[in-house]
């Protein structure tokens, strides 16, 4: 396997290999001049020319005498207890120049995809990957404008190194430079943290060298997308602007003229920038309110003002309005900065804003400056021209809320009609679903009233840029009210819209013409759907004759959501929690009569649950099960289906029997604890989304678990295609959503699916009053001497590799660390696998026997989950002896007889029971009843509230007459009680629509890991 590496040395790109499949050859031994390996131009499949071989000096992390191997290599050596130390060797490299660098790594994710599919043994190290980033980010402030021309000293380019020093003197060049403020600077200081060592060659750290490599990247960047300069100018300024083009960057002029030049343009630099107290603008409007009416008729102008002001650079919050400022007989202190002469740092700062904004000029000519009178015209260009400019060159900007907002400029309302359809009625091939066409109508509006099409043409007669109606400033855009008067006269003639239009319009900003859309409404069944009260507003549905059972009254509104769904051809998500009979209310819709049996997807564990409740609810449904090695095939299979109204499989055999699943005709699909095709990418979320049927129905808890692509793998298996394809939904929700909290496009998403997930919770009283209480508390256990002894020993370990590697490699360090301290927090036993005793070693068993004595002595029950099937083994054999009675443990080792009747017992809460019941988290965590315990215990964290929350819903569900104890076992002073603080922030995520299970810790730096596994103190019991 040939592991390629990059660095940045003298302005180039350096790329070298390294092959795990050789002996480890000090790179200083080999020849120097040899031709470079061939990985650079094989791998990135780039022409040879565009890079030569060269023989670089790097700084490599160096052990016992050799370079340190990486990550990618670390499986196929043999690690060292050698300290780690930097080494200097000399290493064939192939080099590129900024532009060819530049062209080469924005096609680098490209190169390692080809890579990667076609050639198994060529692998891109974290340095390659992360200088990509850094070039896609570069591409990102060109684009954006974010960047400025300047000159580079004649002395030497900035950062410009050989293995001697400093590179020599040589001709001025002209250079982009990028303008980093805001978020942008945030990016960067994140990037550069994330520089692996390898990286940085010989750089003296990484901000530097992110600096250089930023620098030249822009540099090249803007040079791709600026064409060559056509006009000549004599003289040393000429000569800069012609070389701010094309390849050539040399600046060649007298030494005072060009140091002349770049004085100037280095104080312009610094004057476009700002430093870190700035100018703030805050714009007043005008108060009086106002109706379309006197807006038409109105001629007395507002009068708006903008008020001047100083503003913390970091921390816009702190401002200082002018009048304070110009009051200050001294210095100012502003957050952490001292202004040490605010009033000159205003006018400075207003007479650099001027030059972006003359208006200002004539407030300068005050002793002094305070704000600025504007007419409407003057506000609009100051809000739609001026503040972008003056917000990208640094300035503070504080507009009226309203702007930008929808509903301050022409909008579009929807009103369509639903198409024919009969609610109750099962849906057939030629239902509506999706795709069908329905009638619409478009109406515009402003502020939140109703145009006419004689008041949008006399509004656009006005020429007036902002009016203001009903107490708020309103836009009117010449291009949108043009846009406005073409869709008054095209109503009608507009192409056809299906009812994934009109879902798709109700979540969107942008309507046609790109008016915003700020309502859409419809009659009938398509009033119900979008109305978000689908459930409330559907007609009712009563149980079938077939079903043998009572519903309650949740439950009924639950069958009517399914049945109105069925009619209107459309697929569902029921999402309610658990233990609120999600079972009991599908199996009533499937009780009702169908033109075609149902197929249902469970996992294994939940087939023999489904055909018992089947036989008890609905006997008379006909139940096939197609499951095991001697499942009916071919002709009887068929055969076996068309006498059947109900086919149960697990997921494993849907994707194994497709082939057969896919050939047949199914009226109804169903996808029980569908979270199990939340990775559409899976072979089984494949099949089952391959697999025909006219209605479609995912089943689950936890339809969000970890992050919204779980959300649109579900829903694209309910609705094809109503969240268009993964990657737009990643673009316009998941990565607004998930990164920056937007609000907005959690709305939008929130719109678009709320009418196919029906979600209910145990907790809301409205839905269920007779479920008992729930009581959640975390138990603080403290280690023994022997645990915290095996405790700081791993984090020693542990933190000195992971410090040392990097990419897969470290989160793999990471995650084995985690394990291993929960392990050790457990019991020593359980950690070191020697089969030792368990008995007085654990503090963690000690408050687990504490609490079973006092669940015992009640007369009550109690469910013990972990993780770790080997410690629930354990567990089970020290607390029979302990308690003297029978502990039952389940597993994933057990068959579906012997896993039945573990569960039956222990339900009959007879005197000879089991009293206690271990359980493997992942084997007991979902799709069983066990109401006959009124006492939980999480022995060790899953770290993932939602799969905890599932487990606990053994016992909290309906058939539960106790009031539920949950108790979170948390060890005191380690990562156990830090990560159980954390914990509570990933429940938002669902909550926000309708997280990850340990992989974000991998994530976390060496310096926040550090802190994280430290061992505090008070985590020893005596």
């Amino acid at each position: 396997m040939i592991v390629v590496h990059a660095a940045w040395l003298d302005a180039r790109l350096c790329l070298w290999a390294e092959d795990t499949d050789q002996p480890p050859v000090p790179p200083r031994r080999r020849t120097r001049g040899a031709p470079a390996h061939p990985f650079a131009v094989r791998g990135l499949r780039l022409d040879e020319d565009t890079g030569r071989p060269a023989t670089r000096v790097l700084t490599l992390p160096t052990r016992g005498g050799l370079p340190e191997p990486s990550p990618a290599a670390q499986a196929r050596r043999t690690p060292s207890d050698a300290p780690l130390q930097p080494g200097e060797w000399t290493v064939d490299t192939v080099e590129y120049g900024p532009d060819d660098a530049y062209a080469l790594l924005r096609s680098t994710l490209v190169a390692i995809t080809a890579a990667a599919g076609e050639d198994d043994d060529i692998v891109f190290g974290d340095s390659v990957r992360a200088l990509a980033t850094v070039a896609k980010f570069a591409g990102s402030l060109v684009q954006r404008g974010r960047m400025l021309p300047g000159l580079t000293d004649p002395g030497a380019r900035p950062g410009a190194t050989t293995a001697t020093g400093p590179a020599p003197a040589g001709p001025a060049e002209a250079r982009w430079v990028p303008v980093l403020t805001g978020k942008d600077a945030a990016y960067t200081r994140s990037l550069a943290l994330a520089l692996p060592q390898a990286a940085l060659g010989g750089a003296p750290s990484r901000a530097a060298l992110l600096t250089e490599v930023l620098d030249t990247l822009v540099d090249a960047a803007a040079r791709t997308v600026l064409p060559p300069a056509t006009q000549r100018v004599p003289g040393v300024a000429g000569a800069w602007l012609a070389a701010l083009t094309g390849t050539d960057r040399a600046v060649p002029g007298p030494a005072d003229e060009v140091a002349a030049l770049r004085a100037d343009l280095l104080a312009w630099q610094a004057d476009a920038v700002g430093g870190a107290v700035r100018a703030c603008f805050r714009l007043v409007e005008p108060p009086e309110p106002g109706t379309i009416a006197e807006a038409l008729a109105g001629d007395e102008e507002p009068v708006w003002r903008l008020e001047f002001a100083l503003q913390a650079a970091d921390e816009p919050s702190l401002v200082v309005d002018a009048g304070t400022v110009w009051q200050a007989p001294g210095p100012l202190e502003l957050s952490q900065w001292q202004v040490p002469a605010p009033q000159e740092t205003l006018l400075a700062e207003l007479g650099r804003a001027s030059r972006l904004y003359p208006a200002l000029e004539d407030s300068l000519r005050t002793a002094r400056p305070a704000g600025l009178t504007l007419d409407t015209t003057g506000a609009h260009q100051l809000l739609s021209e001026h503040a972008p400019l003056l917000a990208g060159a640094g300035f503070g900007m504080l507009l009226p809320g309203w702007w930008r907002k929808p509903q301050a400029r022409l909008g579009a309302r929807l009103t369509a009609r639903s198409p024919a359809t009969q609610p109750g009625t099962v849906a057939t091939a030629s239902a509506v679903g999706l795709g069908s066409v329905v009638d619409y109508r478009w109406e515009l509006a402003i502020g939140g009233e109703p145009l006419t099409a004689d008041e949008l043409r006399r509004l656009a007669d006005l020429k007036a840029p902002l009016v203001q109606l009903r107490g708020q400033w309103v836009e009117l855009d010449p291009r949108r009210l043009a846009a406005g008067l073409e869709i008054m006269r095209r109503q009608g003639d507009d192409a056809a819209m299906t009812v994934a239009d009109l879902l798709h319009l109700a979540g969107d900003a942008e309507g046609p013409g790109g008016l915003p859309v700020v309502e859409v409404t419809a009659d009938g069944w398509l009033g119900d759907l979008l109305s978000g009260e689908t459930e409330l507003r559907v007609p009712a549905a009563e149980p079938p004759e077939r079903f043998q059972g009572s519903l309650r009254p949740y439950q009924l509104r639950g069958l009517s959501w399914l049945t109105f769904l069925e009619s209107a051809g459309l697929g569902g998500i029921l999402a309610d929690d658990m233990g609120l009979g999600k079972t009991v209310q599908l199996l009533a819709l499937l009780a009702r009569d169908a033109p075609g049996p149902t197929l249902l997807v469970c996992p294994m564990s939940l087939v023999g649950n489904w055909q018992r409740e089947a036989a008890k609810f609905a006997p008379a449904l006909r139940v096939h099960v197609h499951h095991g090695a001697e499942r009916a095939r071919g002709a009887d299979f068929r055969a076996a289906v068309a006498a059947s109204d109900l086919v149960i499989t697990t997921y494993s055999i849907a994707a194994r029997d497709a082939a057969a699943l896919k050939s047949l005709s199914w009226h109804r699909l169903v996808l029980d604890e569908a979270q199990a095709v939340k990775n559409a990418a899976t072979k089984q979320a494949v099949a089952v989304r391959g697999l025909p049927a006219r209605h479609r129905i995912a089943v689950t808890g936890t339809p969000v678990e970890n992050r919204l692509a779980d959300l649109w793998s579900i829903m694209d298996f309910a609705n094809p295609g109503l969240l268009g394809t993964a990657t737009k939904f990643r673009e316009r929700f998941a990565e607004p959503v998930e990164r920056r909290g937007d609000a907005d496009a959690a709305a939008r998403l929130r719109r678009i699916t709320q009418p196919f997930v029906l979600r209910r919770l145990k907790t809301d009283r409205s839905i269920i009053s007779d479920l008992p209480e729930k009581l959640e508390m975390e138990v603080l256990c403290n280690l023994t001497r022997e645990q915290a002894s095996l405790y700081q020993a791993v984090v020693d370990e542990m933190l000195g590799k992971i410090e040392r590697s990097e990419g897969v490699a470290r989160r793999g360090l990471v995650l084995a660390t985690m394990t291993r301290l929960k392990q050790i927090c457990n019991h020593p036993a359980h950690a070191m696998r020697d089969g030792s005793r368990l008995a007085g070693r654990s503090g963690k068993l000690l408050r687990l026997e504490e609490i079973l004595d006092e669940v015992l002595a009640a007369g009550e029950r109690a469910l013990v989950f972990t993780q770790y099937a080997e410690f629930g083994g354990m567990l089970r054999a020290h607390l029979s002896a302990r308690l003297g009675r029978e502990v039952a443990y389940l597993h994933g080792g057990l068959d579906k007889p012997a896993r039945d009747a573990l569960v039956a017992r222990f339900q009959a809460a007879t005197p000879a029971s089991p009293p206690v019941f271990v359980l493997s988290l992942k084997a007991g965590g979902t799709g069983l009843t066990l109401t006959a315990a009124n006492h939980v215990v999480h022995v060790d964290r899953w770290w993932n509230p939602a799969v905890e929350d599932q487990a606990t819903d053994r016992a909290f569900r309906i058939g539960q007459r106790r009031a539920v104890q949950v108790r979170k076992f948390v060890t005191a002073g380690t990562v156990e009680e830090k990560i159980a603080a954390m914990i509570t922030e990933k429940r938002g995520l669902a909550a926000k629509i309708v997280g990850t299970g340990e992989q974000w810790l991998t994530e976390l730096s060496t310096a926040e890991l550090r802190s994280l596994l430290a061992l505090e103190a008070g985590a020893v019991v005596e």
